[in-house]
């Protein structure tokens, strides 16, 4: 039999850590003892438990002990982390250690050092010359890279749910259903917003063509120009069918305003795609004087980054989209660690995609029409992401009033 100890600090009742830790030793077949347990008494205090935990065999316990940090638990006796070199290019040692969305350190040299650009399923890697560690994923890993390996000396701090309630981000509250109060959580969310603007906070959208098939793109268009958007990710479609709208007044060739189909409407996303094309970019477009309004149109007007990642179902695609899906990851990398909210809006691969890169800490709303897109990103680690069951078409109207009659 093997033995080891860990702890656990915070809010480990009202977050459900304790429980939870105790049901996975148990479900894996190990043995606990409780040696310690302080609760804390008020709101803000935290509580302290040690846990003494068993296994069978060594491997056994090393299983154990693998489930246990992830929600958390720290091996109390400090060793320090093990790092193998990279075999060769995007290859990874045995036994690598693959990375939660959460804050994440790791124990090198007699000091804890923070984990910079964390991210879920990628590796960490340590750089001796400047003591520092990088989440990297494994098409980044090159020959030589340092790579954790093991469990030891890493250390996990999920999110906590505090006593109290916290709003529509608290903590492990993102079951997604059609039958939650819409109005209240979209004026919860329209409040967030505020505050977070008022604090020079960084908003993401990711969003998918039915924002303009609904007759909602003028909407988010002006959002953008109002300052409340900073960083819009698509795909070709959102782009393609915004341009559409913008030139040809259709969406997937029906008319916006009537809902009605045109006749040879059907082409008008090519017509789009091609005159973006004799332009040379959307942004060439805008400064010709070819686009005028839309969603594209505001984001070159005020300088609002956008990042358009392709797909295997693209038309053109447009001259703007990059259509290495791995270029395309690192640069809404380069974005998502500056911001503090995204929502993710209608397009459940865009969505599921940033999520994956997503730390923990930002808060995430995911609005579709399809309960399951929701369900996937919480069950692919984003369980930080609140979810809302409708139309797009009925919520950013309500979304834009409520900042707009937010003021008075």
């Amino acid at each position: 039999m093997q033995t080891r100890v860990v702890t656990l600090s915070g809010h480990i009742i009202d977050s459900l850590t304790l429980p939870t830790t105790l049901d996975l030793i148990m479900d894996l077949g190990g043995d606990f003892k409780i040696l310690e347990f302080e609760v804390g008494k008020r709101k803000k205090d935290i509580s302290h438990a040690r846990i003494r935990v068993t296994g069978h065999s060594e491997s056994h316990l090393g299983e154990i002990l693998d489930e246990l940090t992830e929600i958390g638990a720290m091996v109390e006796e400090l060793q320090e982390v093990n790092l193998e070199p990279s075999p060769k290019d995007r290859t990874l040692p045995a036994d690598f250690y693959s990375t939660t969305n959460h804050p994440t350190s790791i124990r090198y040299q007699g000091e804890w050092l923070s984990v910079d650009d964390i991210e879920m399923d990628c590796m960490i890697v340590v750089d001796p010359s400047n003591r520092s560690a990088l989440c990297k994923p494994i098409g980044r890993i090159v020959k030589g890279d340092l790579v954790v390996v093991g469990r030891e000396g890493i250390k996990v701090e999920p999110p906590e749910r505090p006593r109290g309630k916290k709003g529509v981000f608290e903590f492990m509250s993102s079951e997604a259903s059609s039958e939650k109060p819409l109005e209240s959580i979209i004026k919860s969310i329209a409040t967030e917003i505020k505050e977070l603007k008022s604090k020079n906070g960084k908003i993401a959208v990711v969003g998918g063509p039915a924002i303009v098939h609904t007759g909602s793109g003028p909407l988010l268009a002006r959002m953008i120009s109002e300052g409340l958007v900073d960083v819009i990710f698509a795909g070709n479609a959102l782009a393609t069918h915004d341009i559409e709208s913008a030139l040809y007044g259709t969406s997937l060739g029906m008319c916006i305003k009537s809902g009605e189909s045109v006749i040879r409407g059907h082409r008008h996303h090519i017509y789009a795609i091609n005159e973006i094309n004799k332009a040379g970019s959307i942004k060439d477009a805008v400064k010709q004087g070819v686009l005028t309004k839309g969603i594209m149109y505001e984001c070159v007007k005020n300088e609002v980054p956008f990042v358009l990642a392709g797909s295997i179902r693209d038309d053109g695609p447009l001259p703007d989209v990059i259509t290495d899906v791995i270029d395309a990851q690192d640069e809404m990398r380069k974005y998502v660690r500056d911001v503090d909210m995204v929502i993710m809006i209608s397009t459940m691969l865009h969505s599921i995609a940033t999520g994956n890169i997503l730390p923990s800490h930002v808060k995430s709303i995911c609005v579709d029409i399809n309960p399951a897109t929701v369900t996937k990103l919480a069950d692919r680690g984003s369980a930080q992401v609140v979810g809302i069951v409708t139309d797009v078409g009925a919520f950013l109207p309500m979304l834009y009033q409520e900042l707009t009659n937010s003021e008075e």
